[in-house]
């Protein structure tokens, strides 16, 4: 090779460049394999477990070698790298019980029976099929706010996954109970002071 002009130390020096970027590239295709590996034999997550990953909540549908297959609440389907899986935090709602406490938390105008609140937020839950163990519904009065007493209904259920709309169900539920009893949410208020130096003002 010498002798054709071609310089070994060159050729070494370019295939070890070459070596390093191809290294460097797959390097996370390599991290999603052992990962998939570490998911398929460990068990820590299956087919139909309902996980939050990076703020959003996703069913899996399929765990593959490099990359899971998942749905979100709006049903598009999500690839997701197995390594985001196995090296973030993730919650696993399924390895929960089959219960899973929520909580709603609504405010009323001052003046409002705070016992017949407490009684209607408790009986909107117990009308709800989806809701599970319903002796352990409960209320709580959470504080004096700025311009409403604020409440917090807290409740079991099952269904995880479609959770966001059974608690939609539930507030059309308190909304309807609100207006039949006449008891309102308030909006939120501002006072607003005005200061003025001119006497000329004043005087108007």
């Amino acid at each position: 090779m010498d002798t054709i002009g071609l310089k070994l130390n060159v050729l070494l020096a370019g295939s070890a460049a070459l070596l390093v970027g191809i290294g460097l590239g797959l390097q996370n295709t390599f991290n999603d394999f052992i990962s998939g590996l570490i998911l398929l034999f460990e068990g820590s997550i299956r087919v139909g477990d309902i996980l939050q990953v990076d703020n959003e909540v996703v069913k899996i549908k399929r765990i593959g070698m490099r990359t899971s297959e998942a749905i979100n609440r709006n049903d598009i389907v999500i690839i997701l790298p197995n390594s985001l899986i196995t090296t973030n935090k993730v919650i696993n709602w399924s390895h929960q019980s089959k219960k899973t406490r929520f909580k709603i938390d609504v405010g009323v105008a001052y003046g409002s029976d705070v016992n017949l609140v407490m009684d209607i937020l408790k009986k909107s839950a117990f009308e709800h099929p989806e809701i599970t163990d319903k002796e352990s519904i409960a209320v709580l009065f959470l504080d004096f706010g700025n311009s409403s007493l604020d409440f917090r209904l807290l409740f079991f259920s099952s269904n995880i996954f479609r959770i966001e709309k059974v608690k939609s169900e539930i507030r059309i539920i308190i909304n309807r109970k609100f207006i039949e009893n006449n008891i309102t949410i308030p909006f939120r208020q501002i006072d607003l002071h005005l200061k003025s130096n001119d006497t000329e003002i004043l005087a108007k």
